[in-house]
């Protein structure tokens, strides 16, 4: 169990004496030291002569040498003959001790011409400004101090929902207005978790007595009341399209379909204790739970089973690296089977894991309680929130793990944390009782419009070049070619293929071998599916050799070996344990 857990108190009177939701006080303003004395000048240092032209050996001894003639001044005429002449032998009449000149002028680069670079150097990407303090601030009264909660999401509507003990509020970004959506009876609180549909309409409310309550946001109004779902608390909520996922303390993970009166369809059971954290992918495909037993679990939508007697050892992978309650999850945007997790006070570590095979990627030691986790939908950044000892947001730049920002303010452990439909402002709620915006993913860059391509295209089945394919109506013989490619070893199906667009559709470019060689005639395309929707079926996607991995059609990276943007796309088909390859070539008619 994780340390310090669980501290909830009704604080009713403060409650009515504090406005929820409402801009907190503002902090004096503290003049930097920059600003200060503004009419303070600033000289250049004391003329110093240039010692180039001195040889310091020979000053010291010519200053020493007048004063000690001062002294004897009775000296025979003979010996100051003899001096005078050892002076000019020795010294070669170097009697200045002091070389005052100017610096002499620059030599004319007579080939500063000849030498111009021809190639203009990129400019550096300037570094993106992180501001440091949070840009606005909410009271939020009586926030329930429990780790294994889940009280705060945004919806895709820009309105920002927060659990504060019985009652639901909503706060409209958009607007800035607050209005309470829900008081919960007292037997049946706390509210102890919420999460918007993905219509950004409709949120689903966890409570203490073990009931989910379903809501109309538009029209403030009840639709319904799931009972019998668990036998205790609702922790955790995750939303599939039209099935409302719910992990309760009592370590059941239950699907409902709330489009229908039986709604419990399937369950998954593998947690022993409470079941703090739920994602699923963003393809529908996998699902991921974290509990206080200290296990991960990645479920498979296929996996869950309708009889509850029925529903062990249903999990794809079983991890078990973490030392503490597992409540952070997190799936990267950007590649599919990519997901990271923290780990509660004893732990302290984020970790990334590979989902389709299982394997943990790299983990890294925050040094405190991992709080929330939040990718960054613009760039390679993972956001963290922690507890003691400070309590701050910790940006990390992907896959390096180097901090780029500490945010502070906060003065007790970042319970949670909600990123806006944007992706550009996140929100934390901390056990302080306050809720601060920070704009600390910045505004995402304008995409310029892509040149449009100067070829048609079309779908086929088959892996041969556009020259050697029949017409759709004659598919059927592509498989010798598949088979060809597969088994030849200068021609085999490699996963370094460009990502393009043909027009206005995700396209893989060009075969290449494990050379390198490129094939430019040869053009090759996902399976065409609704709204080329490629992400609904990633978990097919296999490859045909050893040098490929498994991923979404579009995946950015290969661990190991750091090719960017590149990646086969297999569909299932007939090849033994591979598949057949979709592609697409120039328009022409049949």
């Amino acid at each position: 169990m994780d340390a310090g857990s669980r501290s909830i108190s009704s604080g009713k009177s403060r409650a009515a004496a504090q406005r929820p939701l409402q801009e907190a006080g503002s902090r004096p303003y503290m003049p930097s030291l920059s600003t200060r004395n503004p009419s303070a000048k600033c000289y250049g240092d004391r003329f110093i002569p240039d010692r180039s032209a001195m040889d310091m050996d020979v000053a010291h001894y010519l200053l020493t040498e007048g004063k000690k003639d001062k002294e004897n001044a009775a000296a025979s005429p003979s010996k100051e003959a003899y001096r005078r002449l050892l002076a000019e032998k020795l010294l070669n009449n170097r009697t200045r001790i002091l070389a005052f000149r100017n610096k002499p002028p620059e030599p004319e680069n007579v080939f500063a011409a000849d030498t111009v670079s021809s190639h203009q150097a990129k400019p550096a990407k300037q570094r993106r400004y992180i501001p440091q303090s949070a840009e606005r601030t909410l009271d939020a009264p009586d926030l329930v101090d429990d780790y294994y909660l889940n009280l705060m999401d945004w919806g895709s509507s820009n309105v920002l929902s927060i659990a504060l003990g019985d009652t639901m509020y909503l706060w409209d970004a958009s607007s800035g207005s607050t209005s309470e959506l829900v008081t919960v009876e007292e037997d049946n609180g706390p509210i102890t978790s919420v999460s918007w549909a993905p219509d950004g309409r409709h949120l689903a409310i966890g409570l203490n007595s073990s009931d989910i309550q379903l809501w109309d946001t538009s029209s403030s109004r009840l639709l319904r009341t799931l009972k019998g779902v668990h036998e205790s608390r609702v922790g955790s909520l995750a939303w599939n399209n039209n099935i409302l996922t719910t992990g309760g303390m009592d370590g059941r993970i239950v699907n409902n379909d709330v489009r229908i009166r039986d709604h419990a369809v399937q369950t998954y059971q593998g947690h022993s204790q409470e079941v703090c954290g739920l994602k699923w992918s963003g393809s529908g495909q996998q699902l991921a739970s974290g509990g206080n037993d200290n296990l991960l679990h990645i479920w498979d939508v296929s996996m869950a089973s309708s009889m509850p007697s029925a529903g062990r050892n249903q999990w794809l992978h079983r991890l078990e690296d973490h030392t503490a309650a597992v409540k952070a999850l997190a799936w990267c945007p950007f590649q599919s089977n990519l997901l990271a997790t923290g780990g509660g006070g004893s732990d302290r570590c984020i970790k990334f894991w590979n989902t389709h095979t299982g394997a943990c990627l790299n983990s890294v030691d925050t040094g405190s309680q991992v709080c929330s986790l939040l990718w960054n939908k613009n760039e390679r950044e993972l956001l963290s929130s922690h507890g003691f000892t400070q309590n701050q947001l910790t940006l990390w730049k992907y896959p390096s793990m180097v901090k780029m920002a500490e945010l502070t303010g906060h003065t007790s452990r970042v319970l949670f944390m909600a990123q806006s439909p944007d992706g550009c402002t996140v929100a934390s709620a901390s056990a302080d009782e306050t809720l601060r915006f920070w704009n600390v993913f910045g505004t995402p860059e304008v995409a310029k419009p892509a040149p449009k391509a100067s070829h048609t295209g079309m779908l086929w089945l088959g892996s041969a070049p556009p020259d050697q394919t029949p017409c759709p109506s004659r598919m059927s013989g592509m498989e010798k070619s598949i088979r060809k490619y597969a088994e030849d070893p200068t021609k085999s199906v490699m996963e370094i293929l460009h990502v393009e667009e043909i027009p206005a559709k995700p396209i893989l470019k060009r075969w290449t071998n494990d050379q390198g060689t490129y094939y430019p005639n040869i053009w090759h395309s996902t399976f065409y599916l609704k709204a080329m929707d490629v992400e609904a079926f990633d978990h097919t996607y296999v490859g045909l050799d050893a040098l490929m991995v498994s991923g979404a059609p579009f995946a950015e990276r290969r661990d190991g070996l750091g090719f960017e943007d590149r990646m086969a796309c297999l569909v299932p088909g007939t090849l033994p344990g591979n598949g057949e390859i979709a592609c697409v070539g120039k328009q022409r008619n049949c």
